[in-house]
């Protein structure tokens, strides 16, 4: 049986970190942003049961239309972003060139999820916190000791807010309630660059103080 734990997948012309969470022989895939059947076949040795989307912009959904397809797995984002995922490559395509070939607009989604839902794989659960503001939809997914933190924080920065359905203040109001929701020992696996934890960036993150 596959070994338990988080594989992590750089792709994309903006080095999305793609993540794999394996529990009991199944995976949840967290933000495929690109190079979806690539994905697929790296994960030959697992069951994926889902795909999930932190946000809806195409670095991180570029990948979801081919790897649901290559692996039969349901796509999930939030009500919030579900529109944006199945537009993602028209309106990012003003700022970043989206021509590269490994990217596609995201399917209707599966299940759009909410503030409270669960999600589970093979004996994990993680629960969904909304945290508008780097997009109108964008999530958190917190598990035990864990959580996926898309582009809503990272290590010692915060998601930018100067695209289309950003908003500063929005995303200020999200990073000041995660203050408290989640524990200070929690790793933070961050849309782009390195892990950190939340209690590095209670104290050090400028955005947080």
């Amino acid at each position: 049986m596959a070994k338990d734990g988080i594989r992590q997948f750089v792709v994309g012309h903006l080095s999305t970190n793609c993540y794999a969470l394996v529990s009991d022989g199944k995976c949840l895939v967290i933000d495929p942003g690109a190079d979806g059947a690539w994905i697929a076949n790296e994960l030959n040795d697992v069951s994926v049961v889902g795909v999930v989307a932190t946000h809806g912009h195409h670095d991180h959904v570029g990948g979801v239309r081919a790897l649901c397809e290559a692996t039969g797995a349901p796509f999930m984002v939030s009500v919030g972003d579900a529109e944006r995922s199945q537009r993602a490559l028209e309106l990012s395509s003003h700022v970043f060139d989206v021509s590269e070939g490994n990217v596609q607009d995201a399917p209707a989604p599966n299940r759009e999820l909410r503030e409270g839902d669960v999600i589970d794989v093979g004996s994990l659960k993680l629960k969904v916190l909304e945290t508008p503001g780097h997009t109108e939809g964008g999530i958190v997914l917190l598990g035990d000791g864990f959580a996926f933190m898309g582009d809503t924080l990272f290590a010692g920065s915060c998601g930018r807010t100067d695209l289309v359905g950003g908003n500063h203040n929005t995303l200020m109001q999200s990073l000041a309630r995660l203050k408290s929701a989640i524990p200070p020992s929690t790793v933070l696996l961050c849309g782009h660059g390195p892990a950190t934890t939340m209690a590095t960036e209670l104290a050090t993150n400028p955005f947080l103080q």
